[in-house]
């Protein structure tokens, strides 16, 4: 993955150190820390509106989700969001597009101006006032499109996250947004979990150029074992929290799981990976289980028994975008054909909701448009 060139406005607090050990061998990242130490302590970050607070004993009976949300666009999903009366709400990445306009400066202005708007939203504020969240990031509120772990202003990102969403100390104390919470009582206990794919992922491998490029990405699967998704600390803390009680969990990753039907970027670009991901979720502390996923631009309802996942059928719902539709749905899903699809892949502008029936213990997933109307839906027992 290549970067534009990181302005020299750093310089001369990060190579210090470099220049006075020249022995040592600095990666960028390491470089650009005492910068950015010393321009948290000069300037005042964005920090999102207000925010409603879950109660930990919370039944939760409906969760909304929703990803791709241009800060600069028409904001009015969030009454429709809203007017769906979720107890909680996902946001699970590309939550603005600080990425556009990047200059490539270390300070990574394009990215803090994209919160700073956010922070001033009125819809937001209104939303955020009446239904609880929880935030992780995708690549453009991460700071670059398709970017993992060779993002070298990823620590700086990381801070400008975690001070606007108002992240708590267990994630402010470790690398990467990763994040979980446990809401309910005993026998209706929801368990959330959001992966971060950015903060440690492997650059991803390229098919070489062609003309005309392809129409469905431009990645290839790699089997290199030294490749990861998650990284090794994440993948700890991810087979520790599944082996929580709980009743229902809900596995959030900004990018598709369970789907091989395009080569942008989805877990099939690290299939190793991706069957861990799976053997993890096979031996889980017994509960029932949806995934969720963002990213597309287009949103759609999936399933699948992988070999991996000990014969269980995994269900996906993949929603986006709130605010930033690309194609008509007719076209898209004629673009994109998948038999681990049952839905049309619907483009327009849409949220999910997730609702859990607790007597009936079943789960039903849906994608609402930008009216409120139900696109979408299966019912699921567990």
């Amino acid at each position: 993955m290549r970067f534009p060139l990181l302005l020299a406005v750093a310089s001369a607090a990060a190579l210090a150190p470099l220049s006075a050990h020249p022995e040592v061998d600095l990666s960028a990242e390491d470089m650009l820390a005492p910068y950015y130490a010393k321009l948290e302590r000069q300037i005042d970050l964005p920090v999102a509106p207000p925010g409603a607070a879950l109660a930990e004993d919370t039944v939760l009976t409906r969760i909304g989700v929703g990803s791709c949300n241009h800060q600069n666009r028409s904001q009015h999903m969030w009454a429709q969001i809203a007017a769906a009366d979720p107890q909680l709400f996902l946001f699970i990445g590309d939550n603005n597009y600080g990425d556009n306009g990047w200059a490539g400066d270390a300070a990574l202005g394009s990215l803090r101006a994209a919160y700073a708007k956010q922070a001033e939203t009125p819809e937001l504020a209104t939303f955020r006032k009446a239904v609880p969240m929880m935030a992780v990031w995708d690549d453009h509120d991460y700071g670059f499109n398709d970017a993992g772990a060779s993002f070298s202003p990823r620590r700086w990102s990381e801070t400008i996250f975690e001070t606007f969403w108002g992240s708590g100390e267990e994630v402010r104390s470790r690398p990467g947004v990763y994040s979980s919470r446990l809401v309910g009582e005993e026998g209706r206990r929801v368990q959330v979990i959001l992966l971060d794919t950015r903060f440690f992922r492997s650059d991803l491998e390229e098919m070489p150029y062609q003309r005309p490029r392809p129409p469905l990405g431009p990645y290839v699967p790699s089997s290199d074992p030294d490749k990861t998704m998650l990284g090794e600390a994440q993948w700890r803390w991810l087979e520790a929290e599944l082996a929580k009680p709980a009743d229902f969990r809900i596995v959030a990753s900004s990018i598709q799981i369970l789907t091989d039907a395009h080569d942008y970027e989805s877990w099939e670009n690290l299939p190793l990976e991706r069957a861990k991901l799976y053997r993890l979720l096979a031996a889980r502390e017994e509960s029932g289980l949806v995934l969720l996923s963002g990213d597309r631009h287009a949103g759609g309802i999936y399933t699948d028994t992988p070999d991996e996942a000990g014969g269980e059928q995994l269900w996906e719902l993949t929603s986006s975008s709130l605010n930033l539709a690309f194609n008509d749905t007719a076209s898209n899903t004629a673009r994109e054909p998948d038999p681990k699809r049952l839905t049309d892949f619907i483009s327009e502008e849409n949220f999910g909701l997730i609702d859990i029936d607790w007597e009936a213990r079943t789960f039903t997933v849906a994608l609402r448009g930008n009216q409120g109307e139900e696109r979408a839906s299966r019912t699921v027992k567990w």
